[in-house]
């Protein structure tokens, strides 16, 4: 047999009731006359079919089941009346979650700063970060796995459909070379110096429009692209330089990374050469999920002075992996 559905009033009353052990006083409380405040507790004891109250015209006194009911009630009550103002906080993105993604180019520069700044602005919200290349992270937006993601593109490279996009940033790609590289020296660093080279580059899938405007840029000069190595992150690929297996493009922001053995460089363009890809950070979500809480962040990214290279976060992972920062 199922048990009546009692009303959260019931329940305020009960309580009051309870924590005055007086009729009186209790309706004084809850701004009604006593005899309905009395018929509304008969009514619930009668609901419930056991006894809350012992009472006589002396006294009111909790029964054992009334004591044992009374913490619970008033939790309920608690929770009840916080409500209306938790979902105000919810609706305005004052508490909630936020689930994002990150390349790890801007673990780099400007990463730790909105962090840092988004939760002292937001202390109601519990942020999950996890590092993850860019599609991986398409797919868990697309998933709903993830809010938000800041992604790694090709300038003016339109965004997926269903996907919005707010740009933090633009960078152009610097040559990472072994520090004992010829080209490590003095003087201006040419196109068609190091077209001949091995590369350690990323697959085509992870940054597909970035890797086409390479070997467009490679094409121009009569040359393919000589891949000696591919490797997923960026911290990767700059150890693999490290181990003298090639050079490699990699964006301005990754030369924050330091590492033993490894020397960047900036290209210097020439009236003729093709110009490389210039790389663009965004923050991307998709427009059926534009939250409270994300335009708290997206304002956040925006407001920040922080570069795109700026302090290194050591932040170490798989091409998806888990949350690397508690929240």
């Amino acid at each position: 047999m199922s048990l009546p559905l009692i009303d959260i009033r019931a329940w305020r009353q009960f309580t009051m009731v309870a924590e005055e052990l007086h009729f009186g006083r209790a309706a004084q409380r809850l701004h009604i006359t006593q005899p309905p405040l009395t018929q509304a507790i008969a009514n619930l004891e009668r609901q419930l079919g056991v006894r809350l109250f012992d009472r006589n015209k002396r006294s009111v006194q909790l029964t054992a089941a009334g004591a044992a009911l009374l913490p619970q009630a008033q939790d309920l009550v608690a929770r009840a009346l916080a409500m209306p103002e938790q979902a105000r906080a919810a609706a305005s993105g004052e508490v909630g979650l936020l689930r994002l993604a990150f390349v790890s180019t801007v673990g780099f520069g400007g990463l730790p700063q909105w962090v840092r700044t988004f939760r002292a602005m937001n202390p109601g919200v519990r942020l999950e970060l996890t590092e993850a290349t860019g599609d991986v992270q398409l797919q868990l937006l697309r998933e709903g796995r993830i809010d938000a993601g800041i992604v790694l593109h090709a300038h003016d490279e339109p965004a997926p459909p269903g996907m919005a996009r707010q740009m933090i940033g633009q960078e152009p790609l610097w040559l990472a070379l072994p520090q004992q590289h010829p080209l490590t020296g003095e003087g201006p660093l040419r196109f068609a110096q190091v077209c001949r080279e091995p590369l350690v580059l990323f697959p085509r899938a992870i940054l597909p429009a970035i890797h086409d405007g390479l070997q467009a840029c490679y094409a121009a000069a009569g040359h393919a692209l000589n891949v000696a190595q591919e490797a997923i992150q960026m911290q990767t690929i700059v150890n693999l330089v490290s181990a003298e297996l090639g050079v490699a493009w990699v964006p301005q922001s990754v030369s924050q990374l330091q590492r033993a053995g490894v020397v960047y460089r900036e290209l210097q363009e020439t009236p003729g050469t093709p110009a490389l890809p210039a790389c663009e950070t965004s923050v991307l979500w998709a427009t059926s999920h534009d939250t409270p809480v994300l335009q708290r962040w997206l304002q956040v990214v925006q407001e920040s002075e922080a570069p795109l290279g700026g302090a290194e976060l050591e932040l170490g992972g798989p091409r998806g992996g888990p949350n690397l920062l508690e929240p």
